[in-house]
């Protein structure tokens, strides 16, 4: 190596991530120097003089098709779906009650009665439940109470994903059943296991 490398290297290693208020040396432009567009800026290329373009009409982000009207209204056509277009199982079950807890629970609490924490605080208690009214709901009109909201209840469409409204929907079902459950619902072999409540005669 020539003896004039070696100072030249310690002198660019030395700028090295330095700071600086000089413009930075470019050695390769690269596209550092094209002609380019900036934000809201006017052009006489397109006829309606913008030069950012506007999404082609329908255009849709990836992974947020929605293939199905009902399952992103609830409804068909105007009438509501009576049953959850999912498959309900225990992994649908744990995550609606997951999400229920997380967004629901505040106001309706964990068993759905409607006497949540923010209520005790003074919150306009919202609907119970496991009301003969909410049960006589189809699933469809539940679903699209969380997602448009009603009254008091905010709208809940943006922070929850369709697939969760509807595991909260399911998990809606299981509050209700487990309030008004029947001793036909218990398995023949366990309902000696039923412990009666305090106070039952």
């Amino acid at each position: 190596m020539k003896r004039w490398c070696l100072p030249l290297l310690v002198v660019l290693a030395g700028c090295r991530g330095s700071a600086s208020s000089d413009p930075p040396v470019h050695v390769f432009g690269d596209m550092d120097w094209q002609p380019k567009f900036q934000p809201e800026e006017r052009t006489s290329l397109f006829p309606d003089g913008r030069a950012m373009r506007p999404l082609v009409e329908g255009t849709v982000a990836q992974g947020s098709l929605d293939e199905s009207e009902a399952f992103r209204t609830g409804k068909d056509g105007e009438t509501f779906l009576a049953m959850a277009p999912v498959t309900v199982d225990e992994a649908l079950l744990r995550r609606g009650r997951d999400r229920f807890n997380i967004f629901c629970a505040p106001c309706h609490d964990q068993t759905g009665s409607g006497q949540g924490t923010v209520v005790k605080r003074g919150y306009p208690p919202p609907v119970d439940l496991a009301s003969d009214r909410v049960r006589g709901f189809p699933d469809g009109e539940i679903f699209n109470v969380i997602t448009n909201g009603v009254r008091n209840m905010p709208a809940y469409r943006k922070q929850i994903p369709a697939q969760d409204r509807w595991a909260i929907v399911t998990w809606v079902r299981v509050l209700q059943r487990s309030q008004h459950a029947r001793i036909d619902d218990v398995p023949e072999g366990q309902r000696g296991n039923i412990a009666k409540e305090s106070g039952t005669p």
